[in-house]
């Protein structure tokens, strides 16, 4: 195989205009020696790949700071409203690439390092993965924080600072198995310490009810310290603030409560305050109740409340003097977004705050809080809200439990009122779940205390108002919206599709990166057979490179030139990966039984990480390596078809793997995925979607039109009426022979020869537990991948409808989103003038 161009060299192909940027070469070689000299090491003959990473590193950083010190400066003056985004999860990726992107540095950057001998995707390759985040969600909220500074938005984005994130997935045997994420092990240029405005957090203790108000008593407490990032905004000089919160533990922690003799134990329990940031939790839609996980919500959630409170009460930059005390017009100054009900605790601690510090009465307080914040639902499946019982916050934090039961009597008083003696209807829209274990129902109260709910795509938003928040819906139909998500065009194309970004540039000029909606001008190309040839050559040199990875990595040999049929996501039953696999074993056995028939060739790769304690995604896993085990050894199958599981799927894995992509797999059960964005990202990079219709694919066939979609499959209405009539797998198992030849074989382990019954639970649980309906959709399934390899042997007529997906791409900009939360939630106006750069003495 032929090696393909380097990304290096594709950026040398690339026009020197406004993608690739101009900066002073020269001055970048003298910043780069002085940091590689002065800031690391003393003996350039001694410096590893690393040290000149952390030089690279800390020569942009430089770009930066200038812009970020004028940017919050900026905001001082102007006094802007301000958005806080709380997350529990940032999914940053790496930050080096994104970074020259977005301040036009990456060419000249590349052309320095050039100069001095070194290789920049070598150095690039040296950067840990910040994974703060397990998948959509910690990714969504990371391609918001560049929307916002790309729109000019006085946006924060606040969050832990994991000390280990997301696990790092090994493949064991066909196992996976994993590795803590060490990623500060050799610290983190990108990040700043401000100890100045490190933040007292009180955990249990005791409420007294004193003439005075009440007094949460007797605490203890842990301190937030915070790390602040840069955001850099795409080309317009602002540059926001993502502030990540590390858990300190006082000086006199635990001390004052030993004698002399304990003094050893007492500095050593100092692990258990600083525990609260030390893991990220690997759970994706699935809820653990663990006291940990309390804890660092209201950690979280305490320490971005006071840091807000004392910006709204200074306006003036690096002042400390307290110029306003109004808290009328804090919902005027200021937004909150919470990602999920994690961060729900904002809410019972802004009306402490008020009430208890601040003095306001509660009415008063109610309405402030109500103004300021908002809720994002990320997820209709049950076993994902969060319930926290309520022994465990009456121990934890005895006066938010106070504050819930408040809040929920005038709730439910409301309730009685619009809805006089419907008593099931006031069991149902409590705060508190009786029966069993008294239980708080965070989405309940992230609700009652927002005035505005929002889905993530518009059938999940429509499922909220017509299931799960019906009763909510019925009482406060205004307080509900929908706001389809986005991803960003920076990171996502022309980050790591330069060569198809550069493509579309020469078509319809650069301005798309801003506004992804000007893609539309690319229809005007769909009959143009020199782009036709141009987008086709583009996909063919991300295919090669991706081959090469594959080959050095996994030891497979890959057909360059066989359709690459990706499914990454977490694994989780409701993604149906299972589908994916029944799919992969009936083609298999069909090419054996008609060796030689013209098969379209495919490899087929499927990846993502299993939470640690999900037994059955960790077998669906051992199953996708057993089947590529007896699939990519079988000679009378060649290389017409393979299979290998992508491991440790990451954000820079996936910014290799997408641009890859021929078709991308969107398969979950119709009414179960809020939304996805994997799937935005790979229309936007030139694959085409087979998938249900569920989430966000519904928007993007209308978008791109059904006719340029493989959809297939059950809607929800069907899904709905065979959940009614009852799911009988046994029924099409007996019905489709493809289908049982299948799980025949899973069964009888023809893929596990040494184990026969390694397989038996995944079977079981598909012939009678099947909550996602896996066999309803096996035959429309490989119908619709019957069209796909139909169309993969005309290679012109793909690529046409290739380029009417990337034309219909311009609404899954996050960009779009961010602008509809600014305008319909936050009260704030985006704006694409840009900030004077530092050099610039206006």
């Amino acid at each position: 195989m032929s090696k393909p161009l380097s990304d290096h060299d594709r950026r040398k192909q690339i026009s020197v205009r406004g993608l690739a940027g101009t900066e002073n070469i020269s001055a970048l070689k003298t910043d780069f020696n002085r940091h590689l000299h002065f800031t690391l090491v003393k003996d350039r003959n001694v410096a590893t790949r690393r040290d000149y990473y952390f030089a690279l590193a800390h020569t942009v950083r430089e770009h930066l700071i200038g812009r970020w010190i004028r940017t919050q400066q900026h905001y001082y003056e102007k006094d802007p409203k301000r958005l806080y985004y709380i997350s529990l999860e940032f999914y940053m990726g790496r930050t080096l690439q994104n970074t020259m992107v977005n301040l036009a540095l990456e060419n000249a950057c590349d052309e320095a390092m050039y100069q001095l001998g070194l290789d920049m995707e070598e150095l690039e390759d040296m950067e840990e993965d910040a994974g703060l985040g397990n998948g959509g969600l910690g990714r969504l909220a990371a391609c918001f924080l560049d929307s916002m500074a790309s729109l000019g938005l006085a946006g924060y984005g606040y969050g832990i600072r994991y000390e280990f994130g997301i696990f790092n997935q090994k493949i064991v045997n066909g196992w996976q198995v994993e590795e803590a994420d060490d990623w500060l092990r050799y610290g983190n240029p990108w990040e700043k310490a401000r100890p100045e405005y490190m933040r007292p957090v009180q955990f249990y203790g005791r409420t007294e009810h004193t003439p005075d108000g009440v007094k949460w008593v007797d605490t203890q407490t842990v301190l937030a310290l915070p790390y602040d990032t840069p955001v850099p905004g795409y080309r317009n000089n602002y540059v926001n603030t993502m502030r990540l919160w590390s858990a300190k533990a006082p000086c006199d922690f635990n001390l004052k409560d030993f004698n002399v003799g304990g003094y050893i134990q007492a500095v050593l329990d100092r692990n258990l305050a600083e525990n609260i940031s030390r893991v990220l939790y690997p759970n994706d839609n699935f809820f653990e109740g663990k006291e940990l996980r309390l804890k660092q919500e209201y950690f979280v959630v305490s320490a971005t409340l006071q840091d807000i409170i004392r910006r709204f009460k200074v306006s003036k930059f690096g002042s400390r003097e307290i110029v306003r005390t109004d808290f009328s017009k804090l919902p005027d100054k200021v937004a909150i977004q919470l990602n999920d009900t994690h961060p729900a605790m904002a809410i019972p601690e802004l009306m402490r705050v008020l009430v208890d510090e601040e003095k306001l009465n509660w009415d008063q307080a109610w309405d402030v809080c109500v103004r300021t914040c908002a809720y994002t639902n990320h997820t209709v499946l049950p076993e994902a809200l969060e319930r926290w019982p309520v022994d465990l916050f009456h121990r934890l934090l005895p006066r938010h439990l106070e504050i819930v039961y408040e809040i929920n009597r005038r709730h439910l008083e409301k309730v009685a009122k619009i809805f006089p003696g419907d008593h099931d209807r006031l069991r149902r829209m409590s705060l508190i779940e009786e029966g069993g274990q008294k239980r708080i129902n965070m989405a309940h109260m992230s609700i009652v205390g927002s005035h505005a709910v929002n889905g993530v795509a518009q059938i999940h938003s429509d499922i909220l108002k017509a299931t799960l928040f019906k009763d909510f819906y019925e009482m406060e139909p205004d307080k509900f919206q929908n706001k389809t998500n986005g991803i960003t065009p920076r990171r996502w194309l022309v980050m790591c599709n330069p060569g198809l970004a550069e493509v579309i540039a020469e078509r319809i000029g650069e301005d798309f990166i801003r506004d992804l909606d000007q893609l539309q001008g690319l229809r005007a190309f769909v009959n143009d057979d020199t782009f036709i040839r141009d987008v086709a050559k583009v996909k063919q040199e991300n295919k090669l490179k991706f081959a090469v990875h594959l080959e050095e990595h996994y030891k497979v040999k890959i057909n360059p030139n066989s359709m690459f049929d990706i499914q990454v996501k977490r694994i989780h039953e409701y993604k149906r990966q299972l589908l994916n696999c029944l799919h992969i074993i009936t083609y298999y056995n069909r090419i054996k039984k008609e060796p030689n028939k013209q098969w379209t060739p495919r490899t087929v790769m499927i990846g993502g990480k299993a939470a640690p304690g999900y037994h059955t995604a960790k077998m669906i896993i051992r199953l996708i390596t057993a089947i590529g085990e007896v699939v990519n050894n079988d000679p009378v199958v060649g290389d017409r078809l393979k299979v290998i599981f992508l491991e440790n799927y990451r954000v820079t894995l996936a910014e290799r793997a997408i641009p890859a992509a021929d078709l991308s797999e969107q398969i979950s059960t119709a009414g179960t995925e809020a939304s996805g964005t994997g799937n935005m990202k790979f229309m936007l990079n030139g694959a085409l979607t087979i998938g249900t219709m569920d989430g966000a694919n519904v928007e993007m066939a209308e978008e791109a039109g059904e006719d340029n979609f493989f959809i297939f499959g059950m809607r929800v209405d069907d899904v709905d009426a065979l959940e009614k009539k009852g799911y009988e797998a046994l029924e099409y198992y007996n019905r489709l022979p493809e289908l049982k030849q299948a799980i025949d074989q899973i069964a009888g382990g023809f893929f596990s020869p040494k184990q026969h019954d390694l397989f038996k639970e995944i079977v079981n649980m598909l012939m009678y537990h099947d909550r996602f309906k896996v066999f309803a959709d096996y035959e429309d399934y490989m119908k619709c991948q019957e069209k796909v390899n139909a169309l993969y042997k005309n290679p012109k007529e793909w690529t046409k409808m290739v380029i009417q997906n990337i034309a219909g791409c311009g609404k899954f900009s996050s960009d779009r989103t961010i602008t509809q939360y600014a305008r319909e939630i936050w009260g704030m106006e985006p704006t694409l003038e840009s900030l004077p750069a530092p050099d610039d003495k206006q």
